[in-house]
């Protein structure tokens, strides 16, 4: 047992998804496609499926997902309340929100011109046999008026218990702005708030050491359930997709990091393990977005000013991984159907797919609402999603803790423009080392 206490956080995350993994792949091998699998117990025989896989498995992994999920708006909506009613300037507002909305878009341009050279380069859609079963049925995408439109809550209360970022992150926003002009009632407010966040923060950090058996429980689900079939079938346009995303999250993140604020970026991929873990197993940005703000405020040095409205921002609108997947696509579904795109549709498709991620941020199941207009816009079927959809759950995992990754890297230099970033605690390797103490002494 004190062995295990002394390992770090990342360290015991590490081993649970490792550990959920080697489960997931025996008890699938158990199953062996079969439905269930009953091991006789003398008076009654147990079903493996129904009850660990289903049971234990899917119980305790939902229970981690919602855990994090109950911290998301609280979190946002007091943390960017304190960051907005500190400001000294309120026009900074302004110049945080173009710098953030510039570099998401420029990074995500980045991310589908790269996926679509690499497929272009292996073509993963030749030799792809149609199935004669390909259908799907795309949601139709709000107008860019009603996405506008819908940013701003008619009940804030309902925007909160709804989950609907943009409009939480819009009232939190004009919330602090009134805070920082109400004088003495203002600041009596802003203690409040700011007590408030060291107490949600505190519950971060206690949810935070039910990681590793969460990530345990959602990988060996996972690894239980997923055909390893369709991967093999779907292998080459499955490590397009992932070679794009490394690329796109240790080189592109690294050069632009490097090239916008001379910080180093081996510390900086150093102090995202975390945060990236987390992301890997929710495959989910706001899920994820009570470790990704506790990353840059304590071990990057973002300055909650700047942190509390980059990332939740970031969540929503920063759409780098489902970009990368959308360009592989594009490719790999021209080529199953024998399609020819030309350069202009090239264009026309990293540009769409670019201004799609600010123009359908906030709306649920995104990432395929995204796709079906990029293929509307070139005239390729939107029944080869059907096709790629099925591997999309273990690429999601990637995308997130790339998408998680250019949230913090974003907010880095956006801090770093704004004489936000705390440089030594950004080079410092035990950066917050006492909460990785803190949850090693209640373990």
């Amino acid at each position: 047992m004190s062995k295990v206490r002394s390992l770090s956080l990342t360290s015991r995350i590490m081993i649970g998804m490792v550990l959920g993994v080697v489960v997931g792949f025996i008890f699938q091998a158990i199953l062996a496609g079969e439905d269930d699998f009953l091991i006789p117990l003398g008076l009654f025989s147990l079903p493996i499926k129904a009850f660990f896989v289903d049971g234990i498995f899917h119980v305790g992994g939902q229970i981690f997902i919602a855990s994090l999920k109950m911290l998301v708006v609280p979190l946002v909506f007091v943390s960017l309340v304190c960051g907005t009613c500190s400001l000294s300037d309120p026009k900074k507002l302004g110049r945080l929100g173009g710098k953030s909305i510039l570099l998401y878009l420029f990074t995500t341009a980045i991310a589908i011109t790269v996926a679509i050279t690499l497929a272009l380069i292996f073509n993963p859609g030749e030799g792809i046999n149609l199935p004669s079963d390909a259908n799907y049925s795309a949601k139709e995408a709000p107008t860019l008026a009603q996405v506008i439109i819908g940013m701003f809550p008619t009940n804030p209360i309902d925007a909160m218990a709804s989950g609907n970022m943009l409009q939480v992150i819009v009232f939190a926003l004009l919330f602090g702005i009134a805070m920082a002009l109400s004088g003495k009632a203002g600041k009596r407010v802003a203690s409040v708030f700011e007590d408030l966040n060291t107490v949600i923060l505190k519950l971060v950090t206690l949810l935070m050491n039910i990681a590793p058996y969460g990530v345990f429980f959602l990988m060996a689900k996972l690894f239980t359930t997923i055909d390893l079939k369709l991967i093999k079938s779907l292998a080459l346009y499955f490590s397009i997709v992932v070679l794009a995303l490394f690329i796109h999250g240790l080189v592109n993140y690294s050069i632009l990091l490097k090239v916008l604020t001379g910080l180093n970026p081996v510390t900086f991929l150093k102090k995202m393990k975390n945060a990236c873990l987390f992301a890997f197993s929710t495959s989910s940005s706001s899920a994820t977005m009570p470790i990704t703000l506790e990353t840059a405020n304590k071990k990057l040095g973002a300055h909650n000013s700047v942190a509390s409205f980059t990332v939740p921002l970031g969540a929503t609108i920063n759409m780098d991984g489902t970009a990368i997947m959308q360009g592989v696509a594009t490719v790999f579904i021209s080529q199953v159907f024998a399609v020819d795109l030309s350069i202009s549709d090239y264009l026309m498709v990293i540009l769409t797919a670019t201004l799609a991620s600010v123009g359908t941020a906030g709306v649920p199941g995104v990432g395929l609402i995204m796709l079906a207009m990029v293929l509307n816009q070139v005239g390729l079927p939107v029944e080869g999603i059907a096709i790629i959809i099925g591997v999309d759950r273990l690429l999601d995992m990637t995308r997130t803790a790339v998408n998680v990754t250019g949230d913090c890297m974003v907010t880095c230099v956006v801090a770093k423009s704004e004489g936000q970033l705390d440089e030594d605690v950004f080079n410092d390797p035990d950066a917050a080392k006492d909460l990785e103490d803190y949850h090693k002494s209640i373990n």
